[in-house]
């Protein structure tokens, strides 16, 4: 009795996030009005590589951690992303100004509907802090904001977008596959 006491506590402690959280429900819309929106802002999107590698490995060992852990890795992934677009030097982007505030508009509504889920305590690994500063300063500093910079901004938040729709997809899987076990 001791055992199954255990695990529908472990159980409903690791799936309280996701069974709670009405935001992944809205995820998949939100996702792609937000991509929608960074593919219309700019033209096509730059060939450049990035002078800082793209965190494969952050990305793969958070799959291996708790649900919770993985939606707070999402909400921060998100309030980095919008503030490298909340940047000072913005001029020299060639985007579209609408299409730019309706996709920052629509990440920090996923925000906002992660906050719900996750303690605003929480936050993720610094390692994913420390990538985007290093993205930050090696592209938009070094080169004074250049348009150039911005587009290979641009096409790493959408790379960074995709990454985390696959995150929540294996949480929606995870959580769907629990739920037909109870």
């Amino acid at each position: 009795m001791f055992s199954w006491t255990s695990l529908l506590l472990v159980l409903c402690s690791s799936l309280t996030p996701v069974l709670c959280c009405d935001w992944l429900t809205q995820y998949a819309h939100l996702s792609r009005t937000s991509l929608k929106h960074i593919r219309l802002m700019g033209g096509q999107l730059t060939d450049q590589e990035s002078p800082v590698p793209f965190p494969d490995k952050l990305y793969n060992r958070i799959r291996n951690e708790t649900v919770e852990s993985q939606l707070v890795f999402i909400r921060d992934s998100l309030e980095l992303i919008s503030d490298l677009y909340h940047h000072d030097n913005l001029s020299s982007a060639t985007w579209d100004t609408v299409e730019t505030e309706h996709f920052l508009t629509v990440i920090d509504r996923q925000i906002d509907g992660l906050n719900t889920c996750v303690s605003t305590n929480s936050s993720a690994d610094s390692r994913l802090r420390k990538y985007y500063r290093r993205l930050e300063t090696c592209t938009v500093y070094r080169t004074g904001g250049s348009t150039a910079s911005w587009e290979l901004i641009r096409k790493e938040t959408k790379l960074h977008l995709d990454r985390l729709y696959l995150l929540v997809a294996s949480i929606r899987r995870r959580s769907a596959k629990t739920q037909q076990q109870l």
